[in-house]
């Protein structure tokens, strides 16, 4: 029986989303964080090693990491959906953003969290300039150029088509879905960039069943 060991406030968002979308029989085992450290808990290390989400059991195998999964799920389940065909271009640009969404997408949205948080969390009230002005340094030089680089490009690349591998929602977007819902909450991401409002307001709506209608 195929399973997702699924984390609130993570990752394994993307794997739920595109079960349902395969609709895939699937069992769903539920993790909540510490709410003082916001971190996994330690039951998920019996799953895997690295003790976090997503993971997904099929029968013997144990599979982490989003793209893995999705990628896995696709191949074994999809009978050629949500995927473009192997060897288009489109499949290249597929292939191309599910990997780009955690490989460059993510780090600076990262950084953003934590250095967000070296600025804002509890310390000593003697170390708190010192922290405030690190973290507003790091964010300047290089998180927030880094973030805005990043959005001008996706915002670019949502121009040539409706989707982020071509004009055909696949699972890309369903990768992508992430790093730009965290870039919405805290990384400036806003009307200013319509392609990307557009298309956060379109996965949401596909995500409840709703109208979608896609554009550029």
């Amino acid at each position: 029986m195929l399973t997702l060991h699924h984390l609130d406030h993570s990752r394994s968002q993307r794997v739920l989303w595109l079960l349902e979308e395969l609709e895939l029989p699937y069992e769903i085992k539920r993790y909540s964080r510490d709410r003082q450290t916001m971190l996994a808990p330690a039951e998920l290390k019996k799953v895997h090693p690295l003790g976090k989400s997503p993971v997904i059991t099929d029968d013997d195998l144990t599979l982490a990491e989003s793209a893995a999964i999705l990628e896995y799920l696709l191949e074994r389940y999809g009978n050629g959906r949500l995927a473009p065909p192997t060897g288009s271009p489109e499949h290249l640009r597929f292939r191309y953003w599910m990997h780009y969404a955690e490989g460059s997408a993510m780090p600076p949205l990262l950084l953003k969290l934590v250095f967000d948080r070296v600025a804002n969390g509890p310390m000593p009230f003697f170390v708190r300039p010192v922290a405030k002005a690190i973290a507003s340094g790091a964010n300047k030089a290089f998180i927030g150029p880094q973030l805005k680089l990043h959005l001008d490009y996706l915002e670019s690349e949502l121009g040539k088509y409706a989707w982020f591998a071509g004009d055909e929602f696949s699972a890309a977007d369903i990768q992508m879905s992430f790093p730009l819902e965290a870039a919405q909450s805290r990384a400036g991401l806003d009307a200013s960039r319509p392609r990307l409002s557009a298309f956060l307001q379109r996965i949401r709506e596909r995500e409840r069943g709703g109208p979608v209608m896609p554009g550029r």
